[in-house]
């Protein structure tokens, strides 16, 4: 690969990572979830200690939010790449160089499944690949 297809490849390839982020933390708020409707009681005649923080609860719930606005924020942030990256993968002439670009990108396919949806063998998506990737215009700010 030449330094072209590598910024451009390292550029489609962020959608993937801020997905991931994002499913990343989706599961986390479902485990604080879980943490937080988890009811625990503790009976006792002593007087509750007033130096002693937030309960458990309490803090799974502060946690949620702030983890939830973060997700918004990532959320903007994808959709809005995704946009800029459809319109370079809409901008490679050829349209099978596009559907490869597609599947791998904003479908987030393995190279297998690519193959497969394609009918071709595995060496010839390769090429298909590279070719796309060299007619991408990646922004100023990457190269």
């Amino acid at each position: 690969m030449n330094k072209h297809q590598i910024a451009a490849k390292k550029y489609l390839s962020q959608a993937f990572g801020l997905n991931q982020r994002i499913e990343s933390k989706l599961g986390q708020i479902e485990e604080l979830h879980d943490l937080a409707t988890k009811a625990t009681v503790t009976y006792s005649d002593m007087p509750r200690n007033p130096n002693r923080g937030r309960s458990t609860m309490e803090e799974a719930i502060c946690k949620i939010i702030d983890l939830e606005a973060e997700i918004n924020k990532d959320m903007v942030a994808l959709v809005e790449l995704k946009k800029d990256i459809i319109s370079r993968i809409k901008a490679v002439e050829c349209a099978e160089l596009q559907t490869v670009l597609e599947l791998r990108y904003l479908s987030y396919m393995r190279w297998e499944e690519i193959a497969i949806e394609l009918g071709y063998g595995i060496d010839n998506v390769f090429r298909l690949h590279r070719n796309a990737l060299d007619q991408i215009r990646i922004p100023e700010t990457i190269q």
